[in-house]
């Protein structure tokens, strides 16, 4: 008997996607549920699953575009089984390389395999993930708690460059390894994936689009740099997660919106309309391209939930995993170029919201301080917005209140209020 291998439905409003690759062979013997190939839309990357063990044929090439529902494969669910010896993933004419085989000459190693580096081993899970992302075996970011990486070694690696979850006060852009290239006069043509080519459209599209202007701050952070190394061992002891910077910007925004509204709206047609909930996008960058997953409901969630959500969503959209539901949506967004050792920058909004603001790398700069110069960790921020809905005044201001919560943060948990005047009953 033989099932077809269909394109799943990708969203309501997605009529056609692109297979982006095969994750196995022509012909190799395939789990129920396995992961067998990736498609792209113009909104996230999907995974297709395998719906009945057995031997898979392919019927349509990569880079195919295609239409949800159309089949692009088969597999015989009454093939056998590889032999003993022979790993998921080979056909029956395949003989699997001893475990201790000797790959020293060039050979490629089997999928099933191990990877070895120095001291230290590679799952066959993280082998590949390292190969499409490009990273190399020594990333000195990668520090398992013992001598063999997995898959979740090089996620939260990865999850910690992106959140902010182990930055110290960045001195310059982190360290990235150059390939090889000036010994040709070719050129390596690369067709744009949908999610790219639609990530450029909307680009242009809010340049030609909207009144976006850029408005910048600066901000202290030595208090929440303090607050992270005082708590941070028991922080990580209680919920098993480092406490990053990424969540105290969230709640930040959340806690200024109430203070300037217009910022969290949006334009529908002749009308502004302004959400009573603070659905916050984050920007993250994969080797797909853009992407920004949601976090609903950011207001009423607290540094804990949001850090293990940033964290979640982080791995996830690495690992091409995010769902187009936690794509959809969103009423303000951040973006963090600070990881990527950016100073400044202007920010592009992300249509149909009106703002998004911009973190950058924290520097120690001397500031005047009462009178006197100090060393302090400072990092810029940015706020672009859509003139048409948000004035100067809102968008200067509500930058304003971010700084004052990232430089006072016991405020974010009084609705602004200084928690001292609180105590004595002034800020009542």
């Amino acid at each position: 008997m033989k099932i077809d291998i269909s394109v799943p439905e990708a969203g309501e409003s997605i009529t056609q996607v692109e297979l982006a690759r095969w994750l196995v062979e022509d012909g190799v013997y395939v789990e129920k549920d396995q992961e067998i190939a990736e498609i792209d839309s113009d909104k996230a990357t999907l995974t297709i699953n395998a719906g009945a063990a057995g031997v898979i044929k392919i019927a349509v090439e990569e880079g195919t575009t295609l239409e949800p529902g159309k089949v692009i494969g088969q597999i015989d669910t009454q093939a056998n089984p590889p032999e003993p010896g022979k790993g998921i993933g080979q056909t029956s004419t395949q003989a699997a390389p001893p475990a201790s085989a000797d790959t020293g000459q060039g050979e490629k190693q089997s999928p099933e395999q191990d990877m070895q580096s120095g001291d230290v081993t590679f799952s066959p899970q993280a082998k590949k993930m390292m190969e499409d992302l490009g990273i190399s075996p020594g990333l000195d970011a990668i520090r398992p708690d013992s001598k063999r990486i997995t898959k979740k070694d090089i996620l939260a690696a990865i999850s910690s460059r992106v959140t902010g979850a182990d930055h110290s006060p960045q001195t310059g852009p982190p360290t990235v390894t150059a390939r090889p290239w000036g010994s040709t006069r070719k050129e390596d043509r690369q067709k744009m994936s949908t999610l790219r080519k639609k990530v450029a459209e909307r680009l242009v599209a809010v340049k030609n689009q909207t009144a976006m202007l850029t408005t910048f701050n600066e901000a202290d952070m030595s208090a929440i740099i303090s607050l992270r190394k005082k708590y941070q061992k028991g922080f990580t002891e209680k919920y098993g997660f480092k406490l990053g910077f990424m969540s105290f910007f969230v709640k930040a925004i959340a806690e200024s919106i109430p203070f300037f509204p217009q910022v969290n709206g949006y334009i529908d047609g002749n009308h502004m309309v302004i959400p009573d909930y603070a659905d916050i996008g984050i920007a993250v960058s994969t080797p797909k391209g853009l992407m920004v997953p949601v976090i609903r409901d950011a207001n009423r969630r607290s540094i804990p939930a949001l850090e293990k959500t940033i964290n979640e969503m982080a791995e996830k959209a690495r690992a091409n995993k995010l769902s187009i539901e936690e794509l959809t949506g969103g009423t303000i967004s951040i973006t963090n170029g600070g990881v990527f050792g950016s100073m400044l920058s202007t920010p592009i909004i992300n249509p149909p919201q009106s703002a998004i603001l911009g973190m950058h790398n924290i520097i120690e700069r001397p500031v005047a301080i009462d009178g006197k110069v100090a060393i302090r960790p400072m990092m810029y921020l940015a706020l672009s917005y859509d003139h048409r809905i948000i004035d100067g005044k809102e968008s200067v201001g509500f930058l304003v209140k971010v700084k004052e919560f990232i430089e006072n943060p016991g405020k974010m948990v009084m609705q602004g209020k200084d928690p001292l005047e609180v105590l004595i009953g002034l800020g009542e």
